[in-house]
């Protein structure tokens, strides 16, 4: 990926640092953390299963890929399996994101309401909308200013926002420790290594992790900003991978210390957690400062999650496999046509809030479950174009080869598939929607989401035709045109 005329390369380089953050709090999210903390010992095995069998595997191969192939995931499934799949893959990806925004947005306008000290504002549907367009457009705001502005912010406001106050959580974790505090009913009190397994529901608790590590692959389309591309981003991938697992496993049995197992701080648990430990130690007026830095990570993470789909999107576009309308760019190289779309969409998800203030949260939270079948629709594509290139010495060639690719890709496969299976199961505890119907609801939204690819696909090779036909005769007209004046020129 180049820059656009006029850039200044300087202004669009990304250092290993910042990227090796923004992978990380692309797939690392504190959010994640209050509902695995509430199963206590056995919150590690529910974070290590699905590490092995879907964030190894995904780890390996997006480095190998993204040293071989350079362009991100359209131009690995491109490369394999050719232009129509890999539209489809990036699309699927995008439209999760979508969904998903809405979602994340919401703990960001939480966790703003206990820095002021009004926690009852989390549950207004109009301040909950409010924060959510505010939040999301100036977030498409930084997108729209393009080079390396996103990349700065996300950094800075992920380091900020998750990072600092996972290790905060890990040093408040050890003071509780050595201080001998206690939490009577603790999450850990009553609960072992092994998860609690009852029946397909209680394995869909476990496949649901797969998508707390996704993202891995996503900033390999920002890789040609790095100093050096092929190396640099398999140093990347490194840095995150550790980091990631870090900021899961450890701060999630320091949330169960302070935290009841009955799931009832599922949406606030990282505030109700910050908050009992700085009561403890007398200093309750830091939580304040706490929940301004977890503002800063929510922030961070829409505008790399922003960033990185839609960039991808428009690297379709940009291959013609997209209309004309998705080519859009600004001054800046930013793909505004996109850009618009996603604000657009949005914020009519947003007004949700509004009309549906009691059960609208439990409704995002449905519909986000739902659309983890479309990004594991991606990342099948992903781990079958891995053999293929491998098969066709595509890559591993040159710069990092993945050990074992062919074993590690068919584990993803399977891990993948057994999830994108387990999404059509309603999780234990799930309500409002009758089990028999979920399925069906499920195999709906994912055939109106995911559809839309193959319609536009069509669309734009049609227009791809006719812009062919029209310059084929243009050039045509000029051709007779010069032959016309050449025969009525007279010889001297």
């Amino acid at each position: 990926m180049n820059s656009a005329p006029g850039l200044d390369a300087s202004k669009t380089r990304i250092t290993v640092f910042q990227m090796a953050v923004m992978t990380t709090i692309t797939v690392a999210s504190l959010r994640s953390l209050p509902a695995m903390a509430a199963y206590g010992w056995a919150s590690i095995l529910l974070w290590l299963i699905p590490a092995a069998l879907f964030f190894v595997p995904t780890a390996l191969i997006a480095a190998e890929l993204s040293a071989s192939v350079p362009g991100g995931v359209y131009e690995w499934i491109k490369e394999a399996l050719g232009q129509r799949w890999a539209l489809v893959a990036v699309w699927v990806q995008w439209t999760h994101n979508i969904v998903w925004y809405p979602a994340q947005l919401a703990m960001i306008a939480g966790a703003a309401a206990y820095f002021v000290n009004l926690s009852g504002l989390a549950n207004s549907g109009i301040y909950t909308a409010i924060v959510i367009v505010v939040v999301f457009w100036w977030a498409v705001w930084v997108g729209m200013h393009g080079g390396n502005l996103f990349a700065k912010i996300a950094s800075r406001a992920g380091l900020i926002g998750t990072i600092i106050p996972a290790g905060i959580l890990v040093a408040l974790g050890i003071a509780w420790l050595v201080t001998g505090q206690h939490e009577p009913n603790n999450a850990l009190e009553g609960t072992n290594l092994l998860p609690p397994l009852a029946g397909p529901a209680s394995v869909a608790l476990i496949v649901s992790n797969f998508l707390a590590f996704a993202g891995m692959e996503m900033n390999a389309v920002h890789a040609s900003h790095l100093p050096r591309p092929r190396r640099d981003f398999t140093r990347v991938i490194g840095i995150a991978f550790a980091g990631t697992l870090g900021i899961f496993i450890v701060p999630t049995l320091i949330m169960s210390m302070v935290l009841s197992g009955d799931k009832s701080h599922t949406a606030d648990g990282v505030m109700v957690a910050f908050s009992k430990f700085f009561a403890a130690f007398h200093v309750p007026w830091l939580g304040n400062v706490v929940y301004l830095l977890i503002v800063f990570g929510g922030i961070a993470s829409i505008v790399t999650w922003i960033s990185g789909p839609s960039r991808i999107l428009y690297h379709a576009a940009k291959d013609d496999a997209l209309p004309a309308f998705f080519h859009k760019t600004n001054k800046n190289d930013a793909q505004s046509g996109i850009y618009i779309i996603m604000g657009i969409v949005v914020t009519i998800l947003a007004c949700l809030y509004i009309v549906f203030p009691d059960n609208v949260s439990d409704v995002f939270s449905v519909l986000v479950g739902m659309a983890v079948a479309l990004y594991l629709t991606m990342y099948m594509f992903m781990f079958v174009s891995a053999i293929i290139l491998r098969k066709t010495k595509k890559s591993g060639m040159e710069g990092y080869r993945a050990p074992g690719l062919y074993i590690v890709a068919v584990i993803g496969i399977v891990a993948s598939f057994a999830a994108f299976v387990m999404t059509f199961i309603p999780q234990a505890g799930q309500k409002g929607i009758p089990h028999a119907l979920y399925p069906v609801i499920v195999a709906v939204f994912f055939v109106v989401l995911a559809a839309p690819s193959l319609i536009l696909y069509r669309m734009a090779r049609q227009q791809k035709v006719v812009a062919d036909a029209a310059s084929t005769d243009a050039a045509d007209a000029d051709a007779d045109s010069t032959d016309s004046t050449d025969d009525g020129q007279v010889s001297p």
